[in-house]
């Protein structure tokens, strides 16, 4: 999939209420913290004897991840989030397919 920089979308923000440009990028995890309360509550029940005291994750059946895109409003800096489909090649800003190129092998 590839997917411009820039969109003209809604922005619902207060602000705008109207179609304008967005800026696009891809959203990423942040770090996880060490303070919040689930961390905490799972380092507490992990700490002294007893093993793994909560279950881990390992039947992974999925190959790919949906793709959520960041949308930024040039106009108010309001940002909204935007989920599309699967897919294993995410491109942000790649050249333009031409409908009549000649396909290189």
């Amino acid at each position: 999939v590839n997917t411009p920089k820039t969109r003209n979308t809604f922005c619902k923000s207060s602000k705008c209420r109207k179609h304008t440009p967005h800026k696009v990028s891809q959203y990423k995890v942040g770090k996880p913290s060490l303070v919040a309360q689930g961390k905490r509550r799972y380092d507490r029940k992990q700490a002294g004897f007893g093993g793994q005291t909560k279950p881990i994750f390992h039947k992974k059946a999925k190959t790919t991840k949906k793709i959520v895109l960041r949308l930024e409003c040039t106009k108010c800096k309001y940002k909204q989030q935007l989920v599309i489909k699967r897919c294993k090649h995410f491109e942000l800003g790649g050249d333009k397919k031409s409908k009549n190129a000649a396909p290189s092998y």
